[in-house]
């Protein structure tokens, strides 16, 4: 089954897609825009295009689980992602991804313009693992 994960965010929105069996990542790319209505379209024609069965997207947690200051707005979006592409959408805790990916980056060597352009299709790829991991333990879902 392959899974699309997404890296939510104001100006960049970071995607990330399994291969078919659903244990790796296979693709990544970053959807430039601050237009929330251009992202939803994006992100279903992704979904399309990558034939993904299902969907994850990171969901804002603080470091005591409870949620962070962004989550009604998170909540909000993966609503109306999920009337749009017509199947649900899992809120994953994505604590701590976007300080992973800049390490995991930085020690790459990605610096600059490179890294900004970079460090959310890294977060989603992250926030994809993650779930896969899970889902190898949870085969159920």
């Amino acid at each position: 089954m392959k899974v699309l994960a997404i890296d939510y965010g104001d100006a960049r929105t970071g995607i990330a897609v399994s291969d078919l069996t659903g244990s790796i990542v296979g693709y990544t790319t970053v959807i430039h825009s601050w237009n929330r209505d251009r992202t939803l379209e994006e992100i279903r024609r992704l979904v399309r295009e990558q034939g993904a069965q299902a969907v994850v997207m990171g969901f804002p947690r603080n470091m005591d689980g409870s949620e962070g200051p962004r989550a009604e707005l998170y909540k909000a979006f993966a609503a109306d992602l999920e009337a749009a592409l017509g199947m649900p959408v899992r809120l994953w805790d994505e604590r701590r991804t976007t300080v992973e990916a800049h390490n995991i980056l930085s020690e790459s060597g990605y610096h600059g313009k490179k890294r900004k352009n970079t460090v959310d299709a890294v977060a989603a790829s992250l926030i994809l693992e993650g779930y896969l991991a899970w889902l190898r333990l949870h085969p159920e879902g």
